[in-house]
């Protein structure tokens, strides 16, 4: 265990850090220097920034191991730092870009005014995430991107770790593009879907499954799951529930029993704390939703075992995926 000084100075030491990495997946710095090395002069030229300004910033992604000199004012990329390129299958850049949003960014900063009077300063500026980002495309599509990419060992660990009925129909409440069911679909050639999510994302998610060669096995159905949802066998409920504070949850979670046909079960994939204090990738997320949302939360194993209770469903496996995720079963009661 590290000295307390090295530990807290090391979190002093963090912002800074990841304001050197933001600023490289903003300009793109992997992707100019994914070819060879440049020198800071034309790698400026070609990001469009201020070459006094880069020259210093790369200095500390040269101490972060991201990039490292390779002559006279001349970078090059190191290995780890490859994972700032855009179209690398383990690519942070979007998650780094999402991270440093100005709302993001915002809402972290005010986490002592949130933490004071118990409400998001988030909120107070912006509104529901979800608004927010339907306002601002551009932030919009980062998040998508962030998301798609940390579901990624999520998705596949659930595919491939959840028997899923061979003929069920699986509803994937607020699905997005329909990433996850995709990827459950091809796992199960006999199985259907339905996405479910708000009017101006769904009409994005029938391109994304016909893309997916999955049209003909899957519907797209908009509407708000606080009033209903639609039929089905399965439902998933993916980084859906953390979103809300425990009287809304519920509230998904009846809609969803009211609509599941008999002998269906719930899947929700969602952080799950431990009871104790030990350092955890969860609490880490939780900061997040303190700061940005009013009443969402990460939950312990019997949080969800009383949220589903409330929804007479009862808990059932829950099995670790990784990257901090686990899936937790629900049947009827």
């Amino acid at each position: 265990m590290p000295h307390s000084d090295e530990l807290l100075w090391g979190a002093v030491g963090d912002i800074s850090r990841f304001a050197a990495l933001l600023t490289m997946a903003e300009l793109g710095l992997a992707d100019h220097l994914a070819h060879g090395p440049l020198d800071t002069g034309e790698l400026a030229r070609r990001c469009g920034a201020h070459a006094p300004s880069l020259r210093r910033v790369l200095r500390e992604l040269a101490g972060m191991d991201v990039v490292r000199p390779a002559g006279p004012d001349t970078y090059d990329l190191t290995a780890r730092g490859t994972a700032l390129r855009s179209e690398v299958p383990d690519s942070i850049r979007s998650s780094i870009r999402m991270l440093g949003e100005e709302g993001f960014w915002y809402a972290m900063g005010m986490l002592p005014a949130t933490v004071r009077d118990g409400s998001s300063a988030f909120a107070k500026r912006y509104g529901h995430l979800y608004d927010h980002l339907a306002k601002n495309p551009t932030s919009s599509s980062m998040f998508d991107d962030y998301m798609r990419r940390r579901a990624v060992p999520l998705t596949e660990g659930l595919a491939k770790r959840y028997a899923f009925p061979a003929t069920a129909t699986m509803v994937d409440v607020a699905g997005g593009k329909g990433h996850i069911l995709a990827t459950v679909l091809h796992a199960n050639p006999t199985m259907r879907g339905i996405l479910f999510d708000l009017e101006h994302v769904a009409a994005h998610a029938t391109a994304a499954l016909a893309a997916e060669g999955l049209s003909d096995r899957t519907e797209v159905v908009s509407g708000d799951f606080f009033a209903s949802v639609p039929a089905g066998d399965v439902y998933l409920l993916a980084s859906v529930l953390h979103n809300w504070d425990d009287e809304d949850a519920v509230k998904i979670l009846r809609n969803v029993r009211r609509a599941m046909n008999p002998g269906g079960s719930v899947l929700v994939l969602e952080v799950v704390l431990p009871d104790d204090e030990t350092p955890h990738l969860g609490k880490d997320f939780d900061m997040r939703m303190l700061a940005i949302f009013n009443g969402g939360t990460e939950r312990s194993r019997d949080e969800y075992a009383a949220l589903l209770g409330q929804a007479d469903l009862a808990l059932g496996d829950v099995v670790e995926l990784g990257a901090g995720a686990s899936l937790i079963e629900a049947i009827s009661r």
